[in-house]
């Protein structure tokens, strides 16, 4: 084996280790940020945004969609493990989806088109997807998967979005009134604040 390869065999293998540092450290972040939760006044009170995509679309943007997925998958993992289940892993799984739906696409986005518009254009294509994907998963996955798990009617849930939010009378109600503007407020913000800080912290990524 020539020099010239034992060097790019030791670059792969440090840039290898580094990937695999990084997936750690940001899927532990966003383990940590799972656990601080906001409620929202217009919808029930199991619908609370927290920021934990933050770490995971910054990994995207940094090493790839691969990597958010892997960071996302992780992250869903370690919070079952950690807090356990009430919907059998079903909710997990559709957690994962839609996580997925809003980090993979700006990250696949953002890797053809490196620059500020392509971050915002990503950012902005994958809240529209989270946002709609959320809305089908949650009607047909996740609210009949939390109604089986507490031994509760779709209707009980439909009411109890009704008491925080008048305009929420029915599935399809509580889908538009509740569901999406959850996914869409929480699509924002995470690119918000992905867009004010990953300019300062890329550097530290790209650090050999």
């Amino acid at each position: 084996m020539s020099t010239q390869t034992n060097a790019a065999f030791r670059r792969e293998s440090r840039t290898d280790i580094r990937r695999i540092v990084q997936i750690g450290m940001l899927s532990g972040i966003a383990v940590v940020l799972m656990l601080f939760e906001v409620p929202l006044p217009f919808a029930p009170s199991f619908y609370e945004i927290d920021f934990s995509e933050v770490p995971v679309m910054i990994g995207c943007f940094v090493m790839g969609p691969l990597a958010g997925a892997i960071i996302e998958l992780i992250k869903i993992l370690l919070n079952l493990v950690v807090n356990g289940t009430i919907t059998a892993g079903v909710g997990e799984a559709a957690n994962f989806v839609i996580g997925c739906a809003l980090c993979v696409p700006a990250g696949r986005i953002y890797q053809k088109n490196h620059t500020r518009t392509g971050a915002l254009i990503g950012m902005a294509v994958g809240t529209v997807v989270m946002t709609v994907l959320g809305c089908f998963i949650n009607a047909w996955i996740l609210l009949p998967a939390y109604g089986a798990a507490f031994g509760m009617p779709i209707e009980a849930l439909v009411e109890m979005g009704t008491a925080v939010n008048a305009h929420i009378t029915s599935l399809s109600t509580f889908v538009i009134f509740a569901v999406a503007p959850f996914n869409l407020l929480k699509g924002v913000l995470v690119s918000l604040v992905v867009f004010l800080i990953y300019k300062k912290i890329r550097p530290i990524f790209k650090m050999k």
